[in-house]
């Protein structure tokens, strides 16, 4: 194998060459390799300071490093779709192509079948076959994707040379076998094809998933409030009860302690003092129900008339005056 010698290269591929049949694709090849010609000649690249290599559907180009890189670049961001774009013109539907262009620096090699090799040219190759490129020249109007390589990108297009819009390269990240591979791409980066992650990132950690009451799985097995605010903050716990309603305070009027007050009739029997508005204790009774039976009322068994035992006339339920006492002595008051 030869010694390694640096050369900035030029890959060129055709979008969807295999979807060709023969004869297509025989055309398509013959006006790959017009296209990239003329391109060459009209940036002043002469054909002896070229070498190239076939590779069916795609063509590369290492160009002698007397040759300045901007003189590459900007034929390439100019000249070539120009070039591709008058040849498209005359075609047939069937026969118009469009292609994806990488434009790396390094170093290759010749090996003894007549080969170029070199892990930088396995570099530009997997740039030409990323995905993302694809999506970017499927997206796009014009018929032309281009991306750099890191190397050419600091050296030549960040500086701004006449002709070489770097405020237009995107850095993005491309996915390939070997790795996420850096590269800076021509005009604005595809919603499709995302860039590769960083090995090793960490995502987004997972939003936690209410259950039936309401509560997420917390950090450390317990539980987090959910949307209605239930729960507590990582607690294994159940949602705690809530607090007892106060007691219902009675309604004003008159108040009885103790006993079971029974309401049937109109007289009040026992202790009581003031009894309108005023207070009574012990146990009252207010008519006869489970109470001792009073004067002139039957003790037991319906009346005839079907009221209920013990119900009388008023002048029944009346007390006689015997019946009256001082109260608080327990003496018959005067006959």
């Amino acid at each position: 194998m030869n010694d390694p010698v640096n050369r900035t290269m030029l890959l060129v591929d055709i979008e969807k060459f295999s979807d060709r049949d023969d004869v297509e694709q025989a055309f398509l090849r013959r006006m790959l390799y017009d296209v990239v010609d003329r391109t060459m000649e009209r940036a002043g690249i002469d054909e002896t300071l070229r070498l190239r290599a076939d590779q069916g559907d795609s063509v590369m180009e290492f160009i002698d490093p007397n040759v300045p890189v901007p003189q590459v670049l900007r034929s390439v961001i100019s000249e070539l779709p120009a070039q591709l774009k008058a040849v498209n013109r005359m075609a047939s539907s069937a026969a118009q192509m469009r292609l994806r262009t990488v434009v790396a620096s390094g170093f290759i090699a010749l090996d003894e079948r007549g080969i170029w090799v070199g892990s930088d040219l396995n570099h530009a190759c997997r740039l030409l076959d990323a995905d993302l490129l694809r999506a970017a020249l499927r997206e796009r109007p014009g018929d032309v994707a281009l991306c750099v390589s890191q190397s050419v990108h600091a050296g030549i297009v960040r500086h701004g040379h006449l002709g070489i819009p770097a405020e237009e390269f995107h850095e993005v990240t491309l996915a390939s076998k070997n790795g996420p591979l850096p590269a800076w791409l021509l005009g604005p980066v595809p919603a499709s094809g995302q860039a590769a992650a960083a090995p090793g990132a960490a995502g987004p950690a997972p939003t936690p998933v209410p259950d039936a009451s309401g509560e997420r799985p917390g950090p450390a097995g317990g539980t987090e409030a959910g949307p209605s605010g239930g729960g507590s903050a990582s607690t294994s716990t159940s949602t705690p009860a809530p607090a007892p309603a106060p007691a219902a305070q009675p309604p004003a009027g008159i108040h009885f302690t103790g006993g079971a007050p029974a309401f049937g009739g109109s007289l009040v029997m026992g202790n009581q003092h003031g009894v309108s508005g005023g207070r009574v204790d012990g146990d009252v009774v207010m008519g006869s129900a489970g109470g001792p039976p009073r004067p002139g009322r039957t003790p037991t068994g319906p009346a005839p008339d079907g009221h209920a035992p013990g119900d009388g006339t008023p002048e029944q339920d009346a007390p006689s005056p015997d019946d009256r006492q001082t109260p608080g002595t327990g003496e018959a008051g005067p006959r």
